[in-house]
């Protein structure tokens, strides 16, 4: 699942990429605290509208996956996000926690 949404994000396929998530989102970030889901999508909206390509690509060997019963899963891991800015490239890279929820056949990112 963290391919598929990733190769949405690095596409910029804003529908694909907002139906992997829950209505309910939580989104926590270090520097902006709690988001709601709408702020979010409003964020990537203006990002996937951005000239500077970006893109995210998991670091091999850093995938860790863990089944929560009756509910999902967590999944932590390290991500590189590569993209130009002033005519720079430009390479972060970045642990992750993400709550998936299996609700029926589709997982989410809760």
């Amino acid at each position: 699942m963290d391919e598929i949404m990733f190769e949405a994000f690095n596409k910029k396929d804003s529908k694909k990429f907002k139906s992997l998530f829950t209505k309910y989102l939580e989104w926590f970030q270090d520097n902006g605290g709690l988001l709601s889901f709408d702020t979010v999508f409003t964020n990537f909206s203006n990002m996937f509208t951005n000239e500077n390509k970006q893109t995210r690509k998991l670091v091999n060997g850093t995938l860790e996956v863990h089944p929560i019963k009756d509910y999902g899963a967590i999944e932590i891991g390290v991500h590189e996000f590569r993209n130009m800015e002033n005519g720079k490239e430009e390479i972060g890279t970045f642990k992750f926690l993400m709550i998936w929820k299996k609700q029926d056949t589709q997982w989410k990112i809760a």
